[in-house]
């Protein structure tokens, strides 16, 4: 067997052999033109960056170069990265790969900003501690909650469309839980609503909105205005729970669909957008979304609350 010596000896021998007969452009993505990043071999035998290979993916199941069908691969949904190329890359070119990695953190790292371009999904309403499931299948969809997920961060924005913008000047942070892959690249993504927020500036990224944002929070109350909205709560939240056993046809189907009306919190200023059940009610009921909207970015939940009891109490008065 060869000692240490032998072995780094040999080692260099094959890098220089390796350096002679390789150039850095030998080492380049056809897509993006720079030295491969995870690099995935397609079973037609063609080789890019796993990130390049994807985004062609989204548009079209095909290999970019010959054009051949690659549905069973995308199907698979598993890169396996091309080890043989990555250790040649290693061995020949250490610096510029080291500079190549770096520049990937550096992308990443500004992905993984929270309230400076954060990708924005313009599509429903959703609110906070509320469910919202989405089928995606847009390839600028595709792209943004593939690097929500490889960022870390698992969250973006979701808007409503607004007349005169590109979409509304309020949203709410989605956390991803889980993205179900189809066969055609399409996915299912399971997401529950964190926090609201408020937009302050528009922008675009590779073909998704982006905005820079900063966080809604409730004005917090205490002593005797704070027993006062107590008692508004308690008054409230029965109405609620009296619309949800009314009965009728629609209800019972509303059940069915969003779940039970969720319980009661015990402090009900401990989270910054208020009482979860305060947002599944207004997710549930026959409101207009610029009405719901409206709810949705008052940081007051005495007057957030009073609207409820005033909608709730006339959604009672009408006959079944």
């Amino acid at each position: 067997p060869l000692d240490n010596k032998e072995e780094t000896a040999a080692a260099k021998c094959t890098q220089l052999c390796l350096g002679e007969s390789l150039s850095i452009s030998d080492l380049e993505c056809s897509l993006c033109i720079r030295m491969f990043f995870e690099p995935v071999t397609t079973p037609c035998g063609h080789t890019f960056c796993k990130e390049c290979l994807e985004r062609c993916l989204d548009h079209r199941p095909n290999c970019p170069l010959c054009k051949q069908s690659l549905r069973e691969y995308l199907k698979a949904g598993r890169y396996s990265p091309t080890v043989l190329l990555q250790d040649i890359m290693l061995a020949t070119f250490p610096t510029q790969l080291a500079e190549r990695r770096e520049l990937h953190r550096a992308e990443m790292a500004e992905l993984s900003n929270l309230t400076k371009n954060i990708p924005i999904f313009v599509c429903t309403m959703s609110f906070p501690g509320i469910p919202c499931p989405l089928h995606v299948f847009e390839p600028r969809y595709r792209l943004m909650i593939r690097r929500c997920q490889e960022s870390g961060t698992r969250r973006f924005g979701m808007c409503i469309y607004e007349n005169g913008k590109s979409f509304a000047d309020y949203g709410c942070m989605l956390e991803i839980r889980q993205v179900e892959l189809l066969a055609d690249g399409r996915s299912l993504v399971d997401t529950i609503g964190r926090q609201r927020f408020r937009v302050l500036s528009r922008g675009h990224r590779d073909g998704y909105h982006t905005a820079d944002i900063e966080f809604l929070e409730d004005r917090k109350v205490s002593g005797e205005e704070l027993q006062e909205l107590q008692c508004l709560h308690e008054s409230t939240y029965r109405l609620a729970q009296r619309f949800c056993e009314h009965g009728d046809l629609t209800s019972r189907h509303i059940l069915m669909q969003h779940g039970p009306l969720p319980e009661k919190e015990e402090d009900i200023q401990a989270s910054a957008d208020g009482p979860t059940w305060c947002w599944w009610l207004i997710s549930i009921l026959p409101l207009d979304p610029s009405y719901q909207l409206s709810l949705f970015s008052c940081t007051s939940l005495r007057a957030r609350l009073s609207q409820l009891q005033r909608i709730l109490t006339a959604l009672l008065q009408q006959p079944p």
